[in-house]
């Protein structure tokens, strides 16, 4: 095969990857129209169409799904090879490409970036923050950090956060004109800001009090598919938001938020990195899940071993040993 035609290839299937021609020609560091002008030639030169494009969704004929289907075990392969070299460095090279959800994204990754690639001088890291449930294997990528609920059962999990409450929080501001709730069906009665998930499902208002466990409907004026923007309008007194006790924990610590209800609010909200136990673990992952074990002890979370907690209503036990 000529070094154009294998380059046809990749380009073809970084495109169906990555999801869209943008973020291909970025992942393979060469212009749009360019990697267009590459799928095109490939087209071409097999005489069919492999793709349906259209200006917002691009999905594979059955000649495309059949050639992915076709070249991308030989492309795991000489994956497989070329990362085999990396047991004879001194220090793992390549690339992890991870996909986290914005909570984790800030939470876990954020303060460790630094510390990690001053660790790991060689290993570049590719994040992609993408609140749904992102297919690791069809996305490509190494491993994920998410909620123990959102990750399908077939994954292994390394554990990255201490158990967390969700809690109800709301600014002083807002307190001072509306009595904070004794109750969560006081709730009801509130200004609530509400998340909505990829999925376009609504977050429920969750909540458990000696075994009690009951789901609130709330109202606002307010839905958000962002949780940081949820944040600022809980500052700013819009209303009551819900969210990750840990991700506000400073807001809390600074008078910005008052946290609401905690003592219907049970420690149970994980978050795991996660990944597909099919294939032997590239050099930069088993980096990754070592340092995030050195920074989980660091942290007081004990021993490893992790499997997906009762708490967390995730299916079967996968333990992963560190």
């Amino acid at each position: 095969m000529r070094g154009a035609e294998f380059a046809e290839l990749k380009a073809f299937m970084t495109v169906i990857e990555r999801g869209n021609f943008a973020r291909a020609a970025a992942a393979l560091d060469m212009a749009p129209s360019t990697l267009s002008q590459t799928v095109r030639t490939l087209e071409s030169r097999l005489g069919v169409r492999l793709l349906h494009r259209t200006t917002r969704s691009l999905s594979l004929t059955e000649a495309g799904e059949r050639l992915l289907a076709r070249i991308r075990p030989a492309f795991d392969a000489l994956h497989a090879a070329v990362e085999s070299i990396n047991d004879f460095r001194d220090t793992p090279m390549g690339t992890l490409r991870l996909s986290v959800s914005s909570v984790p994204a800030q939470l876990i990754l954020a303060p460790l970036l630094r510390d990690f690639l001053a660790h790991y001088p060689a290993i570049q890291l590719d994040i992609t923050v993408d609140n749904t449930s992102s297919e690791l294997v069809m996305g490509r990528y190494d491993a994920g950090i998410r909620y123990g609920r959102r990750i399908a059962q077939d994954m292994l999990l390394v554990q990255a956060s201490a158990p967390s409450r969700l809690i109800a929080m709301a600014s002083p501001a807002y307190l001072a004109r509306h009595p904070a709730p004794r109750t969560p069906q006081d709730l009801q009665r509130h200004e609530c800001i509400r998340y909505r998930l990829a999925s376009q499902q609504v977050v429920p208002w969750e909540f458990e009090k000696n075994k009690k466990k009951i789901e609130i409907a709330v109202n606002g004026p307010l839905i958000v598919n962002d949780i940081d923007l949820m944040v600022r309008a809980a500052k700013d007194g819009v209303g009551i938001g819900y969210a990750v006790e840990a991700y506000i924990e400073e807001d809390i610590r600074r008078g910005l938020l008052v946290p609401l209800l905690r003592d219907w609010s049970p420690q149970s909200h994980s978050y795991y990195l996660y990944y597909a136990g099919r294939h032997q673990l590239s050099a930069p992952l088993r980096a990754f899940i070592q340092f995030l074990r050195d920074r989980r002890k660091g942290d007081g979370l004990a021993g490893d071993e992790v499997s997906r907690p009762r708490g967390d209503k995730m299916g079967r036990l996968n333990v992963v040993k560190l």
